[in-house]
């Protein structure tokens, strides 16, 4: 199977170009997107703040262009890579993760401030508006274990926060099924190749990421008005100061 970004460079140009002007008007464009967005309420348990004034949350939920550029526009967190968790570093590259062999999920790492927004707050955005987790080893258009829905927690704290939000989610019944992520402590976290680094913010108009991963943008204006900012935080040089 192709990779995404292998399978929409097939695309002629002027195909692209009437696909984008029909997402404006069909059911599954970015507005209409983000009128379905699950609202689900807050964690019940949450990692308590410390004296430290960073964490680190890794997080994968299909593909890490949308999960990226949603935690990017989350006021309190300070950057966002993506990359790969879940496997070994000599295959932690795009075409060898692509195959879907490796045990890793296409993951991004998000650096926050403990002090303004908390680790279950960061796994309330990530389950609203970030992606589905009740989706089995693939996300919309992109199928394999390579887009798993998983946490990678990087304490045992949140490892405990994580397992219980899950429970308090499907004892909720917030979702029509349950919820499939899994949880995968002990795990590193390599950065993915720089041509993927702020993908959604310097491709706004690729049919791919106008599809799937402005609607999560949106989403997260809309029901996190008070954590969403403007501009977003980015990887590479030149990024938007805080």
């Amino acid at each position: 199977m192709l990779s995404k970004d292998k399978l929409w460079k097939l695309v002629p140009i002027t195909l692209a170009a009437a696909m984008i002007a029909v997402a404006a008007w069909q059911p599954w464009s970015t507005s209409a997107a983000a009128e379905e967005a699950i609202v689900i309420p807050a964690p019940a348990v949450d990692v308590q703040p410390g004296l430290r004034s960073t964490e680190v949350a890794v997080l994968a939920g299909g593909c890490f262009w949308g999960v990226q550029g949603v935690f990017q526009h989350v006021d309190g967190v300070t950057r966002a890579v993506s990359g790969y968790a879940g496997g070994e570093a000599d295959k932690a590259n795009y075409e060898m993760v692509g195959q879907g062999t490796t045990g890793h999920a296409e993951s991004v790492e998000i650096t926050f401030d403990p002090s303004k927004i908390s680790y279950g707050k960061i796994l309330q955005i990530y389950f609203s508006v970030a992606h589905d987790p009740t989706q089995f080893n693939y996300q919309g258009p992109d199928i394999g274990p390579q887009y798993r829905s998983a946490i990678f927690p990087t304490s045992e704290e949140q490892a405990r926060v994580a397992k219980a939000y899950i429970s308090q989610l499907d004892q909720a019944h917030v979702y029509g099924d349950t919820i499939v992520t899994t949880i995968e402590p002990g795990r590193t976290f390599y950065p993915a190749e720089d041509y993927h680094q702020d993908f959604l913010t310097l491709n706004p108009t690729y049919p791919y990421i106008v599809i799937n991963d402005l609607p999560k943008v949106e989403n997260l204006k809309r029901i996190f008005p008070e954590l969403y900012r403007e501009q977003p935080v980015l990887v590479m040089a030149g990024q938007p100061s805080n």
